[in-house]
């Protein structure tokens, strides 16, 4: 027999020590068995799921801390979807997990000190193992499940992980953080789940809308089992009614259901090949509605696609490092002698005193100062609301109302709103970090410089971030109206429809209700019963839908037509959104003169501020940035009760705020509609609506159409232009008796004045050549809300007769 080589001597021994070495023999282990351990020193010392999508060991969290977790293996980031004890890490050397002999799996810290253990020492447990549902279980030799990490969640639920009555979800407390935050997802007594607030200070339910009833809401409490389940399709079902589904649901996908640090519970789906989140639902897409996100005396509102924290004047931060600690007073302040600083267009939730109703500014003052534990009070229409606390606070030009800061009368309080206007710039992003820098004179100024006029409003919505026009109706008198229920979280959610489910519900495309430049429309019925409009687009828009649409689809606003769904197979691109019952605004205000079905003045200016609402939404407040670019009356739905709603929004393009006017400037609206840049080489901006809303206005104070301002179609700019110069001269001189000539004659003088003259007003300055000129729509919003109680329930006579 040969000796054996050299190289063979090398080989064998090191084959036997790469195949025999801890390291080597873990790297694929889905299990544990007794006597086993993982040592946070190895990094290769994990459990891995069969399918290999988790991971489960000791994850790094500090320089020399560590968390045992269960994480996504193909993410990016190593997404944490689980940690054993989220408020005490252990140290980065000599810390073991084990699975000893009694049954019983440990966290053992450096200094041998248990931290954590799953009490299964006397119970027959045989093996620790991860299984592809991202569940960590402990078993006996029968397979029957002892112990599981799906019993005990952290800030994620994942798909076959139920919710019940025992479970709370509790956030991180920041970003990249593992340990818990003042958040949590809970069955509450009454069988509802909820999102709650729990701070150091205060604890309030922020989610579903606590200005509501249960009902309203659309849950019950007929229900004792406490239990929600998310699928692996995507869909969320709870015992107590609350529905809801991804916009991508299908199979294929990992998930995750998060309740975030800032307090919002968003769904999540792993783009396999990026290895990144997308959302693909949230609870709130407008976040100054959670609660304790700029703390005590705090005020959040929307500003250049950021939520923005700011403090009151003569109030600073608590603490520059951490707005959830709130502002602090800087001064002293007593029972004795009281003043008020007011804050317009500021609510802040809760904490109320006591409650009165029909009764004065003066009054309600002196209610406050009668009671030394009153801090503030909040006013609107003729209501008193006296504050124990100041909470939750929140702000924009449409929150109805004004609160009163109570101040020592030695301070002044005047001067509190700064008299510039800050309009938001589009190519720039505000510094989330920056929140050590208040930017109240910035805020402040943003939220009143537009009140020179008057400034009382009466609605509010917010989506994400963006900054003023929020319009959820805010009333704590009563349940929401029919019109407002576009302003709540809905069950039906955006997702992908077949051509198939599309072709049965327009009976084979039959009745067609409409058709435009984007494509030609059909009317049909879901299976769900809901009445849609169904959109062939065509070559309207190029490319994958999904990744646009799935976006705009998560856009929810009262004044803006909701989008169901979409169908993308081949060359059948079509687009599912609510069905409006009556048609669009051309064919109410271009009918012949002397008919029968002329809209009327309240009308008009009810639609007036819907589609400024619904336009402000967009520019300022959305997931995305969304210029419109073909505002016009084709494109504003009425639907029964003639609240406009405004279709086809983001079809021509989603644009960022970094990237606005690099590849938009090649759309082009409608002609009479379209604002000067768009011949120039300008950058597209939010202005281009403003201007073809100005041109909108004047057609509805007129009742006839650009088209009939020309002799010639090429002529419609400069004929657009001589009306405004002429309007501007009517405005200037003071006279009154020129408005009765501007208005639609088959009003027959029934109109209001006040308002006409305003929407006049308010379009010659949207129709400046200056772009710079131009106001911005949540201005516009807030000078009309400031003339919409003006007495018109009768159509009020606009001439003295």
């Amino acid at each position: 027999m040969k000796n054996p080589s050299p190289l063979t001597n090398i080989f064998i021994p090191l084959l036997l020590f790469l195949l025999l070495s801890p390291s080597a023999s873990r790297a694929e282990q889905s299990f544990l068995s007794k006597g086993s351990s993982l040592s946070v020193e190895d990094a290769s010392d994990i459990l891995i799921s069969p399918s290999r999508s988790y991971a489960c060991g000791f994850y790094n969290i500090g320089s020399n801390a560590y968390a045992f977790s269960i994480w996504f293996s193909d993410s990016v980031n190593k997404t944490v979807a689980w940690t054993a004890i989220q408020d005490h890490p252990v140290n980065g050397h000599g810390s073991k997990i084990s699975f000893r002999k009694d049954g019983d799996m440990i966290l053992a810290d450096t200094d041998g000190k248990v931290v954590w253990s799953t009490n299964t020492s006397s119970t027959q447990a045989d093996r620790v193992q991860l299984l592809d549902t991202g569940n960590l279980v402990v078993k006996d030799p029968s397979g029957k499940i002892l112990w599981q990490s799906f019993d005990s969640p952290t800030d994620t639920l994942l798909p076959k992980q139920p919710i019940t009555k025992t479970i709370r979800i509790a956030s991180a407390a920041a970003p990249g953080s593992l340990s818990s935050g003042y958040y949590g997802l809970y069955f509450d007594n009454d069988n509802v789940l909820r999102l709650i607030y729990d701070g150091p200070e205060v604890s309030s339910i922020y989610w579903p809308n606590p200005d509501y009833d249960v009902f309203a809401n659309d849950r019950t409490i007929y229900n004792s089992s406490r239990y929600a389940v998310l699928d692996e399709m995507g869909n969320f079902f709870s015992s107590d009614q609350l529905a809801f589904s991804a916009s991508d649901m299908g199979s294929g996908n990992l998930r995750r259901l998060t309740l975030d640090y800032d307090g919002n519970l968003r769904l999540y789906s792993l783009n396999e090949s990026k290895r990144t989140w997308s959302v693909t639902w949230e609870a709130l897409p407008q976040l100054c509605r959670i609660h304790g996100l700029c703390g005590r005396n705090g005020i959040c509102t929307y500003m250049r696609s950021n939520v923005v924290c700011s403090c009151p004047p003569h109030y600073e931060m608590s603490d520059r490092r951490d707005w959830r600690k709130g502002c602090k007073r800087k001064f002293h302040m007593s029972c004795n002698t009281t003043s008020f600083l007011e804050l317009p267009k500021t609510d802040f939730w809760g904490y109320d005193l006591t409650y009165w109703e029909s009764i004065s500014l003066e009054d309600c003052k002196k209610t406050c100062e009668e009671n030394c534990s009153c801090e503030g009070i909040r006013y609107v229409s003729g209501k008193c609301y006296p504050k124990s606390l100041l909470s939750n606070g929140r702000a924009s030009p449409d929150t109805p109302g004004i609160t009163y800061l109570r101040m020592p009368a030695s301070m002044s309080t005047s001067g509190s709103s700064a008299p510039q206007i800050h309009e938001p710039i589009c190519n720039a992003r505000e510094d989330e970090n920056s929140s050590g820098k208040t930017r109240w004179a910035y805020f402040y100024g943003f939220i009143s410089a537009f009140g020179a006029i008057e400034s009382q409003q009466d609605r509010r919505m917010d989506c994400n971030p963006g900054s003023s026009g929020w319009w959820f109706i805010f009333r704590r008198e009563r349940k929401p109206t029919s019109l407002e229920e576009g302003y709540r979280s809905i069950s039906s959610q955006f997702r992908r429809f077949t051509y198939k489910e599309l072709k049965r519900a327009t009976r084979k495309f039959m009745d067609e209700i409409g058709r435009g430049g984007a494509g030609v429309v059909y009317k049909g019925v879901l299976d769900d019963k809901r009445v849609v409009a169904v959109k062939k687009l065509g070559d309207a828009i190029q490319g994958e839908l999904g990744a646009e649409l799935s976006l705009i689809g998560r856009i929810y606003h009262k004044n803006l037509v909701r989008i169901w769904g979409f169908c993308s197979e081949g060359a059948h691109n079509l687009l599912v959104t609510e069905y409006v019952a009556n048609g669009s605004l051309d064919k109410h205000i271009f009918g012949e003169h002397g008919t029968a079905s002329v809209l009327g003045w309240s009308e008009r200016f009810k639609i007036a501020v819907g589609v400024a609402q619904g336009l402000a939404y967009l520019h300022h407040e959305c997931l995305e940035w969304v210029i419109h670019c073909d505002v016009k009356p084709e494109n504003i739905l009425l639907d029964g009760e003639f609240e406009p709603k405004i279709a086809d929004f983001g079809l021509a393009k989603l644009s960022k705020r970094d990237v606005v006017g690099s590849d938009i400037s090649r759309i082009r609206g409608t002609r009479g509609y379209m604002a000067p840049e768009w011949t120039t080489n300008l950058p597209i901006t939010a202005k281009v609506d403003v201007y073809s809303y100005g041109v909108v206005l004047l057609e509805m104070v007129k009742g006839s159409g650009v088209s009939n301002l020309m002799v010639h179609e090429e002529e419609v700019e400069g004929t657009l232009k001589s009306l405004v110069r002429m309007l501007k001269g009517k405005l200037e001189s003071g006279e009154e008796s020129w408005v009765e000539e501007i208005v639609d004659s088959r009003l027959n003088g029934h109109f209001n004045c006040k308002q006409a003259e305003k929407l006049v007003e308010i379009a010659v300055s949207c129709l400046e050549e200056d772009r710079n000129k131009r106001p911005t729509m949540d201005s516009v919003v807030h000078s009309l809300l400031s003339y919409d109680d003006e007495p018109s329930s009768h159509e009020k006579l606009a001439v003295n007769r």
